[in-house]
């Protein structure tokens, strides 16, 4: 089958021409929507930036998110543009990233919980927390899991989403905190001497804040011992050096004055006739007496 020319015309004034055109006009909608795409990201991660506190991990964050979903629209323009039928499209892909949450929801969540974590900032890097079961110091906020380095400096990932649905307990987050400790001493002791010795020692070191007023005071009348409550307030950064520096002061001055530091211990008293009756279970005991 021959075309003639004016049938080629035709035919390419009627179908190719018109493609063409809306070709090149997609083809602009997509570079000048990519470009527009940069520019807000640009725009909102530094209005972001200029906010005080904003974390650099979740600018960028937000900044990919808000590129990501721009450009989407662009390209759902342009297609629209060549005639493509975009809500049968926009179906398919709504289907498709339902069924990908639901198989990763799990990680959905930890992604959730690492944009709060990021957001609200319950802690920071270098503070010391207490969070999803790990005690130790935060190195790294990610957007999925946290890194915590332990006393024993083991390094524990931690899924945000333990984290962020549990307690947390942020050891660094006040410039202070207070030392509870308890110290007993024997009922024949002298309560005034060992509350002098306790208040002397707190009053001679330097790291032990003066306010708020360090409580030194008899708390609980144990069974064998007179406890005494110590509650002084330090700095958090000298929390741990006072607290064992201090418990070894007390032993030392306890003992260079003569106050004692009970153990648990019962007396037994027997009667006269059960000790007789005991003596006389014994073979030979009498013979001995």
């Amino acid at each position: 089958m021959e075309f003639t020319s004016f049938e080629l015309n035709a035919l390419a004034a009627t179908y190719v021409l018109p493609f063409l055109i809306n070709l090149a006009i997609a083809i602009g909608i997509f570079v000048v929507g990519r470009y527009a795409a940069k520019a807000i990201k640009a725009l909102v991660q530094k209005v972001m930036s200029k906010k005080a506190g904003s974390d650099p991990m979740l600018v960028e964050f937000v900044g990919s998110i808000v590129y990501a979903i721009v450009l989407t629209v662009v390209a759902i323009a342009a297609l629209s543009r060549l005639g493509v039928q975009t809500t049968s499209l926009v179906a398919v892909v709504g289907a498709a990233g339902l069924a990908i949450g639901l198989a990763l929801q799990g990680s959905l969540a930890n992604f959730a919980a690492g944009v709060m974590l990021l957001a609200f900032k319950p802690f920071r890097q270098g503070h010391f927390i207490d969070a999803g079961g790990v005690t130790g110091i935060v190195e790294n906020i990610g957007i999925f899991s946290s890194t915590l380095r332990t006393g024993d400096n083991k390094e524990v990932i931690v899924p945000n989403g333990k984290i962020y649905g549990d307690t947390i307990t942020n050891f660094s987050a006040r410039n202070t905190r207070r030392i509870d400790l308890v110290y007993g001493i024997g009922y024949d002791d002298d309560i005034q001497k060992a509350k002098e010795v306790l208040n002397n020692l707190i009053a001679t070191d330097p790291r032990i804040l003066r306010e708020p007023t360090p409580v030194v005071a008899v708390g609980n009348l144990g069974a064998s011992s007179i406890d005494f409550f110590v509650r002084p307030w330090v700095a958090s950064a000298d929390y741990w050096d006072v607290l064992y520096d201090l418990n070894e002061r007390v032993v030392a001055a306890f003992a260079q004055h003569d106050i004692t530091i009970p153990f648990p211990q019962m007396d037994v008293h027997l009667p006269a006739k059960a000790t007789a009756r005991a003596t006389s279970d014994i073979p030979g005991a009498e013979q001995d007496a």
